[in-house]
């Protein structure tokens, strides 16, 4: 496989145009989703966790043999 140096030149220049086309979001916005995403993380993580001791519970009626 034959790499072409120009293409690999343009393509980066490309990506440098591209790149400044880009808004990025400012700070509050940044934390405030990192807030959402602890928090529906944490609610996730107690419901699995809630889940996990409830059918524990329940399956342990089940005789073992």
């Amino acid at each position: 496989m034959v790499i072409n140096k120009d293409k690999v030149i343009e393509y980066f220049k490309g990506v440098r145009t591209e790149w400044g086309k880009v808004v990025w979001p400012e700070r509050p916005q940044i934390v405030a989703d990192f807030i959402w995403v602890i928090v529906i993380c944490t609610i996730f993580t107690l419901l699995i966790f809630i889940l996990d001791v409830a059918f524990d519970k329940v399956l342990s009626f089940i005789p073992k043999y």
